[in-house]
């Protein structure tokens, strides 16, 4: 289970499944972040978007449970992994939890360093952890 953690820590990128009303998967990519064992993400302008009301946060205020994939692939096929978070999902407007989240975020990545997210930040609570690595 550690190996698990520490490869979705040390990702760039995740794919986010939200279920929409109609039952089918909707999938994002996702920048993300732990802090204290939960996966956060947030709402950014940085990346371009029509709205900042995205359709996965209305999926998650009807259904907070979620997946998130991280993975790797690289042509030497000895080296793939993914690794796969099921959990509920809750949105945070505010708080400590999401100034922390939005830290480690700025910390991550260099882009947020010159436009720190400052929109809402969405937290994974882990309800599963499952994985596979070829090696």
């Amino acid at each position: 289970m550690t190996w698990f953690r520490e490869r979705v820590a040390a990702a760039r990128v995740g794919r986010l499944a939200t279920l929409r009303a109609d039952g089918s998967p909707r999938l994002v990519p996702v920048t993300f972040v732990l802090v204290d064992g939960l996966v956060c993400f947030a709402v950014d302008e940085v990346k371009p978007k029509t709205t900042t009301r995205l359709a996965r946060l209305a999926d998650i205020a009807r259904d907070p449970r979620v997946g998130l994939v991280v993975d790797h692939y690289a042509e030497d096929w000895s080296t793939l992994w993914w690794v796969r978070v099921d959990g509920t999902a809750e949105v945070h407007e505010e708080g400590a939890l999401r100034e922390r989240a939005l830290g480690a975020l700025v910390a991550k990545y260099e882009p947020y360093a010159a436009a720190p997210p400052d929109g809402v930040v969405v937290v994974i609570t882990p309800t599963r952890w499952s994985g596979w690595s070829a090696s």
